[in-house]
């Protein structure tokens, strides 16, 4: 989907394009970032119609007050979600106002009370546990490179560590013998958890085979979902070490090398 184009224009159902036009909601997404492919994932899965206001990070466009107003986000962060004078932050709060608003399908977010528990426990451990990891080697591999910065290797063998410790939790603690991390089917967890994983998968192709267990998981995860959004929403982080390789990717302006190595810096 282009920047700008929307779901039912791009689909061919015109008669419910007045209907989008009268909702007028706008998802601010750059699908390099995980939490922004799992809303973006979200919204097509479930057909909701939205206009994608495409927002490349590396280029700082999040810190261009013109082109992303602070009204849409005083953090300057993606993803954002805008419904008519609504604006909504955090991936997991957009999650829950989609399937709210539009009635997805219950699997998602349960309306059993103890079932959407298990979601959020998995939730508040994956914040705890995965968002400051998982991320890493592309930081190490990449992004760091991309403006002349070395992580430490004591920093990359520590992260490496925390990543096998992760996994292995991923599978003893929420996976066990369900088919899918907190029930019989495929919830906001597991869509939150695979793009965290495809972040690793990025920069390390052979992930899955040193754990089966997940790699049975995600076929399933990824049949549910269907390969071709799968490769749709994937597709800019999977090809980023051949753009890399290649000098493809975008000089940082000034201030956003500020904001990335601050962001380097936090790197345990």
């Amino acid at each position: 989907m282009a920047p700008g184009e929307n779901f039912f224009l791009e689909t061919g159902e015109f008669p419910l394009l007045q209907t989008f036009l009268a909702m007028g909601l706008e998802l601010y997404l750059d699908l390099l970032s995980q939490p922004c492919r799992a809303v973006y994932i979200f919204a097509r899965k479930n057909r909701i119609p939205f206009e994608l206001r495409a927002v490349d990070l590396l280029k700082g466009q999040h810190m261009n007050k013109e082109f992303f107003p602070v009204s849409l986000s005083s953090r300057a962060k993606v993803p954002v979600l805008k419904d008519g004078d609504f604006v909504l932050n955090e991936s997991v709060a957009i999650l829950i106002y989609l399937s709210s608003k539009y009635q997805t399908p219950d699997h998602w977010y349960s309306a059993d009370l103890q079932a959407r528990a298990r979601i959020h426990e998995y939730l508040g451990w994956q914040a705890d546990c995965i968002r400051s990891v998982f991320g890493v080697p592309l930081w190490v591999q990449v992004l760091a490179p991309l403006i002349g910065v070395q992580v430490p290797k004591e920093k990359v063998e520590y992260n490496r560590t925390a990543i096998d410790r992760a996994l292995q939790q991923l599978e003893d603690k929420f996976l066990r013998d369900k088919p899918f991390l907190t029930s019989q089917q495929v919830t906001l967890a597991d869509l939150m958890a695979l793009e965290e994983l495809i972040q690793l998968v990025a920069v390390d192709h052979d992930l899955f085979e040193r754990w089966p267990q997940l790699a049975a998981w995600r076929e399933r995860v990824e049949a549910f979902l269907g390969t071709d959004l799968c490769q749709e929403a994937h597709g800019v982080v999977l090809n980023i070490l051949e753009q890399a390789a290649n000098k493809m990717l975008p000089d940082p302006p000034s201030e956003m090398q500020l904001s990335m190595l601050r962001r380097i810096s936090r790197i345990p």
